[in-house]
């Protein structure tokens, strides 16, 4: 992408720093040749299936206010057998605009193929092979209502388990690529880096960045020690999930069946991580309340 000199954050974003009119995550999606297997963990963790896409192996999953898309599409199947991590959706004031303002800036587009009758909804690439959706449709009217089928008998809004709601995504990345990454997430979506001694999650390393509107949270994570480094190893690699108390959250969901990763006694009130499923899929908690 174009490089500019990048701004410095500031503690109180004003208007004019959400350019695209963030309003939080919209969804977050998995491909995978397991969906299956992926949406029995997903269960555990208190989403519940709700609808079928029209024209695709494709099945959404929800709790409270977020959504879980899993994609089961043969042409969207990652190498391998286990799920990745491949799309966030950013809630937007104004899609079309957000993706017009990202290309104008340098970033690639990532073309999309619909169905006749089935929305639009513009992206560009992101990390690795994973995409950034724009979509200007969530309140009284959403992209699911075009693009989905309810499942017959099920809760459309199922409540979410401990107050879980969204607090950002974690992405790994080459060694020393920390600065090229937060200036294309700064220069392109508004997020604003916070400070490296900012207390959140269980696992703290890296650098977070926050968006503009503090809705969800962004945590670049480098190799540690001898780890290979290269840009084939970037990816998005983790969902966190923000809850006001990660002892009652532990304790809900494990009473479910989901383990958790044994922490330190400081890091344990700061949040929580799963164990690993389906050779590489894990969750985290974080001490947050929902904005």
């Amino acid at each position: 992408m174009k490089t500019s000199p990048a701004a410095a954050p500031r503690e109180t974003p004003a208007p004019a720093d959400n350019p695209l009119g963030l309003e939080g995550l919209e969804y977050v999606e998995y491909a995978t040749a397991r969906p299956q297997a992926l949406g029995q963990v997903l269960e555990r963790l208190g989403f519940h299936p709700v609808a079928r896409h029209r024209s695709r192996e494709v099945l959404l999953y929800r709790q409270g206010t977020m959504n879980v898309v899993v994609n089961a599409h043969a042409g969207a199947l990652p190498p391998g057998d286990a799920p990745a991590l491949t799309a966030i959706a950013l809630r937007v004031r104004d899609a079309a605009a957000a993706h017009a303002r990202c290309l104008a800036l340098g970033a690639w587009d990532a073309p999309v193929t619909v169905a006749p009758m089935e929305l639009h909804v513009p992206a560009i690439h992101g990390v690795g092979a994973s995409r950034i959706y724009f979509v200007d449709r969530w309140r009284d009217f959403s992209i699911y209502d075009v693009d989905f089928v309810a499942i017959p008998g099920v809760e459309r809004h199922p409540p979410a388990l401990a107050g879980l709601h969204w607090f950002g995504i974690v992405q790994y990345i080459g060694a020393g690529r920390s600065a090229e990454w937060i200036h294309f997430y700064a220069e392109l979506l508004g997020l604003r880096l916070l400070a490296a001694d900012t207390p959140l999650g269980a696992l703290p390393g890296g650098r977070v960045l926050q968006s503009p509107d503090a809705r969800w949270h962004l945590q670049l994570v480098e190799p540690a020690g001898d780890a290979a480094g290269d840009a084939e190893a970037e990816r998005l690699h983790r969902v966190a999930f923000g809850t006001p108390e990660v002892a009652a959250a532990v304790q809900t969901l494990a009473a479910r069946g989901v383990e958790f990763v044994d922490m330190p006694p400081a890091a344990a009130g700061r949040g929580a991580l799963t164990r690993t499923w389906l050779d590489g899929v894990m969750f985290e908690l974080v001490r947050h309340t929902s904005a």
